[in-house]
C-alpha cells in the first residue's frame, strides 16, 4: 500500500521493480536527479527537468518554496529591478530588465504580473515562486529538511558514486545527480573579544521606534548594513558603519552585489556632515566592551590582552586614553553586525569535498567554472552558492544571471547523461553578421552574464555555413567539444558583452567627462557594456584558457573586434555598427558577406572564378525573390540597376501583357530587411 502510493511521485512500477531488485537502493527511493532547496535556483531547475521528462524531486525544508523571502531583506524591499515597461514587445530583450522572473515558457509567470513597484516587495517574490510551482505542477516535497548528504560508490552509477540524501524523520533516498540550491542561510560572523554583545542582522528589531534616541554602531558595509542604517537613519542621535574595506558603489563597480544607490541615503548624511559617519578598521583588531551603564566601548584587542582580565570593563584602558581625538570615542547603545552570509556545508559529508579551507572556501563551496564540485563529480552548485565563479564579476549570485547559468548547467547534463547534445541552430555564412546582430542585441543572458557566458560559432568546412550555440560558460571553453557533443574544427567565434576594462572599480570616477566612445575607430576603447567578438582557428586548449592575459575573459585570439558601445545599447547603426562588423568577419574568413541583386551575380559568374557566397547560396540554385516591375523601378531610380528595359526597346506590341517587357531572372535576396547593391557597390 505504501509504494502504491508514493508510485505517482517516486515513477513508473518499472522504476519501484528496479529500487525493491537492487540490493543497494532497496528501501530508498531514488531519483536521477535530486534538487536541494526550492528557492528561484531549485525552482529554475526543476523547470527544465520537467520539460526534458527527466525523473527528479525537489527536497524543501519549508511549507512553501522561496522560504528565504519570507524574512529576508528584513526591511522587506528587494533590490532586483522590476522594470516593466521598455518600449520593445521582443520579451527576450525585456528580460534584460526583468531581473526577478524565472525562465519559463508560461507568460503569466512574469514578475511584472505580481508587483507594480520597481523594487518590489519580498512577499510578492514569495508568491511568485508559490505560483511558479503550482502552476508548473513541479515536483516539490515540503517539510522535509535533508539533515545528512554523503556517497556510496556503485560502479553501475552513473557517476561511480550515488548521492545518499537523509531527511529529518530518518527517511534516506538515493540521486544519480545532485543540484544543490540552498543558497548562502548561515550568518558571517567575525569572533573578536565582545563578539557576543553584537546583535546580528537576522534578528535585530526592524522598528525604528526601538532606536529612538540612539547611538548606534553598525558592523558590515554591503547592502544589509545600509539597509538596515536606511531604516533607523531619521530617529538615531548617529548611526556609524565599521567595516576593513572601503564602500564599493555598484554604478562604480558594476557590480549589483555592491551598494545600491537605494540604501545609500547614510553617504549623503556622512559627506554632508550630518553626525553619521563611515570607518575603516579590521574588526579582528578590535574589542568591545560594556561598561556599568550598559553602554559600548571600542578598544582594540592589544588592550584587553595587556589588561588583568578579571579586571572591570570600566578599568580596561581605551583608545581615548592615549589618543583623545580617537574617532569612536562616544559610546554605544547598539551595536549590529550585518556582515553578509556563508554556505551551510554542516549537512555534507567530509568525503564530498566541498570545502577548500581557505577564507573564501568558507562562504562558497568549490566549484568549476561549470559549476560542477571539484571533490565530487555530479554534484553542481545552482544559484547564489555558484557566484564563486563570478564574484564581484558578473550577476550569478542574482535571480537575473542565475536563472540562465541553471539553464546552462541543464544542458550539460542532458548531453552527458542522454546524449542530447547543445542546442544549435545551423544557418548559411552570409546569414553570420545578421545572427550575431540579432543576438547582441535582444539576448539577455549574454547581456546579465557578461563576461561568463558567451555564444559560440561554430564554423563548418570553407566556412560556407555555421552552426550557432547560445551561452556557454566561456571559462570552460577548451571542454566544448566534450560538454557540448559539437565539434570545432574549422574554427569558431565568440560573441560576448564586455565593460571596458578600465572602467569598473570602488576608486574610480565613472561620470569624467568624454567617458562615452562614439566613433568606430575607437571601439575597443569602449567603457560601457558593448559586444566583443573573438576568432580563433581552432579550440584553445586548457593550457591556453588557464594562462590567459591578465583581466582577459578569453585567451589571446587570432583576431578580436569590438562593436562600439551605444547609449541607447541598440547596436543596429548600418554605418557604426552593422558594416565593421560585416568588414570584420569577411576579413576572419577571406570571403565576402555581403547580399546582391541577381544581375549583380550574373556579372560575377561571368568575371569571377569564386562567386561570393550569397550569389552561391541564392543566384545560381535558382534562389531568391522574382523583381517586380515596381521594385525593379525602383532599384533603377536608386541606381542600383541599370535600366535595361528602356535600352532599345521595342514598340510594346497590343497583345503584350503587363510585365512581358520585365528582364528575366532579377532575383532579389531573401527577406525584406536586406538591401541589395550592385557590383560594385556595398551594402551598408
Amino acid at each position: 500500500m505504501g509504494l502504491s502510493a508514493a508510485a505517482p511521485l517516486w515513477g513508473p512500477p518499472g522504476l519501484l521493480l528496479t529500487i525493491a531488485l537492487h540490493p543497494a537502493l532497496s528501501g530508498r527511493p531514488h531519483r536521477d536527479y535530486c534538487v536541494l532547496g526550492a528557492g528561484p535556483a531549485g525552482l529554475q531547475m526543476a523547470y527544465f527537468l520537467q520539460r526534458a521528462g527527466r525523473d527528479y524531486a525537489v527536497f524543501e525544508r519549508a511549507p512553501g518554496p522561496g522560504s528565504f523571502f519570507t524574512r529576508y531583506p528584513r526591511h522587506r524591499k528587494l533590490i532586483s529591478i522590476n522594470k516593466r515597461h521598455t518600449g520593445k514587445a521582443n520579451a527576450e530583450f525585456n528580460l534584460r530588465h526583468d531581473w526577478n522572473s524565472l525562465l519559463s515558457h508560461d507568460p503569466r509567470l512574469l514578475f511584472r504580473h505580481y508587483s507594480r513597484a520597481y523594487f518590489p516587495d519580498a512577499g510578492d517574490m514569495v508568491r511568485y515562486l508559490g505560483d511558479f510551482a503550482d502552476r508548473l505542477g513541479l515536483h516539490v516535497l515540503y517539510d522535509t529538511a535533508i539533515t545528512h548528504v554523503t556517497l556510496d560508490k556503485d560502479q553501475q552509477a552513473w557517476n561511480g558514486h550515488y548521492f545518499t540524501l537523509t531527511d529529518q524523520k530518518g527517511q534516506a533516498y538515493q540521486c544519480s545527480v545532485l543540484l544543490v540550491a540552498t543558497g548562502l542561510s548561515v550568518p558571517n560572523q567575525v569572533d573578536f573579544p565582545g563578539s557576543e554583545h553584537v546583535e546580528g542582522y537576522e534578528s535585530v528589531s526592524v522598528d525604528p521606534e526601538d532606536f529612538v534616541g540612539q547611538n548606534v554602531l553598525i558592523l558590515g558595509r554591503g547592502n544589509s548594513a545600509f539597509e538596515t542604517a536606511e531604516n533607523i537613519l531619521g530617529v538615531t542621535n548617529f548611526i556609524h558603519m565599521l567595516s576593513r574595506s572601503r564602500v564599493r558603489l555598484s554604478w562604480a563597480t558594476h557590480y549589483v552585489g555592491d551598494l545600491r544607490a537605494i540604501n545609500n541615503g547614510l553617504l549623503d548624511t556622512y559627506q554632508l556632515k550630518s553626525l553619521d559617519g563611515l570607518l575603516e578598521s579590521d574588526l579582528t583588531d578590535l574589542a568591545i566592551l560594556k561598561d556599568h551603564n550598559g553602554k559600548f566601548h571600542v578598544t582594540l584587542k592589544f588592550f584587553l590582552e595587556e589588561a588583568n582580565t578579571n579586571q572591570s570593563a570600566d578599568s580596561i584602558t581605551l583608545p581615548q586614553d592615549d589618543n583623545d581625538n580617537f574617532a569612536m570615542r562616544v559610546a554605544y547603545d547598539r551595536v549590529i553586525r550585518c556582515l553578509g552570509w556563508n554556505f551551510d556545508f554542516s549537512i555534507f559529508n567530509m568525503s564530498l569535498r566541498l570545502n577548500s579551507g581557505s577564507a573564501f572556501g568558507k562562504k562558497y563551496p568549490l566549484i568549476r567554472a561549470s559549476y560542477e564540485s571539484k571533490g565530487s563529480r555530479g554534484l553542481f552548485i545552482l544559484g547564489t552558492a555558484s557566484h564563486s565563479v563570478d564574484y564581484r564579476k558578473s550577476a550569478g549570485g542574482f535571480i537575473h544571471g542565475f536563472r540562465y547559468t541553471v539553464r546552462a548547467v541543464h544542458r550539460l547534463l542532458e548531453h552527458r547523461h542522454h546524449g542530447l547534445a547543445w542546442p544549435s541552430t545551423m544557418h548559411p555564412i552570409t546569414q553570420l553578421t545578421n545572427s550575431i546582430i540579432r543576438r547582441v542585441n535582444e539576448a539577455s543572458g549574454l547581456y546579465q552574464m557578461f563576461g561568463v557566458l558567451a555564444d559560440v560559432i561554430l564554423l563548418k568546412e570553407n566556412a560556407t555555413a555555421f552552426e550557432y550555440l547560445e551561452e556557454f560558460p566561456i571559462q570552460m571553453l577548451a571542454q566544448l567539444e566534450t560538454l557540448t557533443g559539437r565539434k570545432a574544427r574549422h574554427g569558431l567565434f565568440i560573441i560576448t558583452m564586455e565593460y571596458g576594462k578600465n572602467f569598473s572599480g570602488p576608486d574610480k570616477d565613472v561620470f569624467f567627462y568624454d567617458r562615452s566612445v562614439g566613433h568606430t575607430e575607437d571601439a575597443w576603447q569602449s567603457n560601457f557594456l558593448h559586444p566583443v567578438i573573438y576568432y580563433y582557428r581552432h579550440l584553445p586548449t586548457e593550457q591556453e584558457v588557464r594562462f590567459r592575459p591578465a583581466h582577459w575573459p578569453l585567451p589571446r585570439p587570432a583576431a578580436i573586434h569590438h562593436i562600439v558601445e551605444d547609449f541607447l545599447t541598440d547596436w543596429t547603426a548600418p554605418v557604426g555598427h552593422i558594416l565593421p562588423l560585416r568588414r570584420f568577419l569577411e576579413n576572419c574568413l577571406d570571403t565576402d558577406l555581403r547580399s546582391f541583386y541577381a544581375e549583380s551575380c550574373f556579372l560575377f559568374a561571368l568575371t569571377h572564378q569564386k562567386l561570393p557566397p550569397f550569389c552561391q547560396q541564392g543566384y545560381m540554385r535558382m534562389q531568391g525573390l522574382v523583381s517586380t516591375e515596381t521594385l525593379r523601378q525602383h532599384a533603377v531610380e536608386s541606381r542600383l540597376l541599370r535600366d535595361y528595359a528602356t535600352a532599345d526597346r521595342p514598340l510594346k506590341d497590343s497583345s503584350q501583357q503587363p510585365g512581358d517587357h520585365e528582364p528575366v531572372g532579377h532575383h532579389l535576396a531573401p527577406g525584406s530587411l536586406v538591401q541589395s547593391l550592385d557590383s560594385n557597390k556595398e551594402e551598408l
